[in-house]
């Protein structure tokens, strides 16, 4: 096993010069300029006083530079560590504190905000501005990234970190400790095809990649700055692709046509209903086409089998891959729709070491009925940076395993397939039932007038929790609250319907289309309407 720094010093020699690296709108960056560009960036980093092991913070949305930073960092020994844009003061103080960060790179757009910071971090050895006119304490990134300056030889090693910051649902964002070569191996290894296996050597790898046809186009919709994007965007530079963002501050269809028809990615990112939903009306409207794509991935969240069926009518020969994962836990399990079976309920199949775990932490008989714990054994992470009490709680062990408990949970079929029923910490118990919030979620989305919905409990006297909505209905639909209740339960148990719902105009989502619960209750509070 070897790290991505190791990968990324090596590779650039064995790739044509002129093969396009990153795509982001029409600017394009070639492999010979991107090689340069990140020597020279980790060489700023080091000559900053930066060494091995230091973190190197990520404020920035997705641009070239994102990119280009997660590889000098990589080519640097250093940790990357990413951060939420939208974090506010003290939320992006508590990340680069806690992170111990000595290297941040950030948009122009946040300069005011960092400047603010930056005296209560002495840890901070160098802080680049992306774009604009820089001033202290920034320099220019620019500058940093055509310096020339010549990279030190370093002594790669496979547990050379990447942190992965994951804010969860309860308490301060988490930085997860991953060893590359657990990353790169969990993510495929450099494998032409399933079948030969991952790469034996650095050497037998290169050569793969100097074959222009093995690589991979790959258009990342969600932000880099999220898991999902971000490990497919390093595993396809590390196979010495070509990784496609989109220009937009928000998500527009509009673009993703666009850089099909320019570009033609045979592989797409996106993360489940936020963005599959506006995708498939534009296609309905006949926007565009993504009729270059072969294989669409999803992960981060559950989607819509009718979605994905609608996805599948307009491109009958695209394979759509549903991976079951998270930060703590990459390769969990994956489900499969093709046209051969479009509109089919997801089921996981579930990886090797993969389990689930009931309330005793012991494993569930497959074909039980019962609910539990997705957990991970295998290539996992270290644990959380700084945290061994969280640590503890989340990295357990069965027998004589390591386990990563998710936050997931499902039941598991005779067969060994996996039924999601969602996170245990949104897991409404109602007059002594549990419901989880993503099963009623998926109920309402199948009504017509439905584009989007969060399900949530709120504390209640009679119930103990009562199950709520916030609804956003498609363009020019009209329903009322009893039709939507009835709806949901034509096809789930009556005690599983909302007892409130609020219809609001969009539903809360971060950018990479997870749910912003706080926010959906807060907006419930302010305007429930009782079913």
């Amino acid at each position: 096993m070897f790290s991505f720094g190791s990968i990324f010093a090596s590779i650039g020699a064995h790739i044509e010069p002129k093969r396009p690296a990153l795509i982001h709108g029409d600017h394009v960056t070639c492999w010979g300029v991107l090689d340069r560009r990140t020597d020279s960036l980790a060489a700023s980093f080091i000559g900053a006083g930066a060494g091995t092991g230091d973190k190197v913070a990520h404020l920035m949305r997705n641009s070239p530079a994102y990119l280009e930073t997660t590889i000098a960092t990589f080519k640097a020994r250093m940790v990357h560590v990413n951060i939420n844009y939208r974090y506010t003061g003290e939320e992006l103080f508590y990340i680069l504190d806690n992170s111990d960060a000595a290297v941040l790179v950030h948009d122009a757009d946040f300069a005011e905000l960092v400047a603010q910071l930056v005296p209560r971090l002495p840890k901070l050895k160098l802080v680049l501005q992306v774009g604009g006119q820089p001033t202290k304490p920034s320099s220019s990134f620019e500058v940093a990234a055509t310096s020339g300056l010549s990279l030190p030889a370093q002594d790669y090693q496979p547990d050379d970190m990447l942190f992965i910051y994951t804010g969860g649902t309860t308490g301060m964002p988490k930085g997860v400790m991953w060893d590359q070569s657990a990353v790169w191996s969990l993510l495929g290894g450099g494998a032409l095809t399933p079948e030969t296996g991952p790469v034996a050597s650095l050497a037998d790898h290169c050569a793969n990649v100097s074959d222009p046809a093995t690589i991979s186009r790959i258009l990342v919709m969600p932000p880099l700055m999220h898991g999902t994007g971000f490990l497919i965007g390093i595993y396809t530079m590390a196979r010495g692709g070509t990784v496609m963002t989109l220009p937009g501050l928000k998500f527009e269809p509009a673009e993703v046509f666009v850089a099909c028809a320019t570009h033609a990615p045979d592989l797409a990112v996106l993360v489940g209903d936020a963005f599959a939903r506006p995708l498939l009306g534009g296609l309905d409207r006949g926007e565009g086409s993504i009729a270059s794509i072969k294989t669409l991935i999803s992960s981060g969240t559950m989607w819509s089998p009718e979605v994905k069926a609608g996805l599948l009518r307009h491109n009958p020969e695209l394979m759509i891959l549903d991976s079951l994962g998270s930060s703590e836990s990459i390769g969990m399990g994956a489900s499969v729709q093709t046209a051969d079976n479009a509109g089919a309920e997801t089921r996981f199949v579930a990886g090797d070491d993969t389990l689930v775990l009931d309330e005793n932490m012991q494993p569930v008989a497959p074909g039980s009925g019962v609910a539990g714990r997705i957990a991970r054994g295998g290539l996992i992470p270290r644990g959380y940076y700084k945290d061994e009490a969280k640590s503890a709680a989340t990295f357990v062990r069965v027998g004589d395993k390591r386990y990563v408990l998710a936050g997931d949970w499902a039941t598991i079929d005779a067969d060994g397939s996996m039924v999601l029923l969602g996170r245990g910490s949104q897991c409404i118990n109602t007059g002594g039932e549990k419901v989880f919030p993503e099963e009623v979620e998926e109920a309402l989305k199948t009504h017509p007038a439905v584009e989007d919905a969060l399900v949530f409990g709120v504390s209640d006297d009679k119930w103990g929790q009562r199950i709520s909505a916030v609804v956003e209905l498609s363009p020019g639909a009209a329903a009322d609250v009893a039709t939507l209740v009835a709806h949901v339960r034509g096809r789930l148990a009556a005690y599983k319907a909302p007892k409130t719902v609020t219809i609001v105009p969009k539903v809360p989502r971060a950018p990479n289309g997870k749910a912003d619960y706080a926010t959906a209750r807060d907006l419930a509070e302010k305007g429930a309407t009782v079913a």
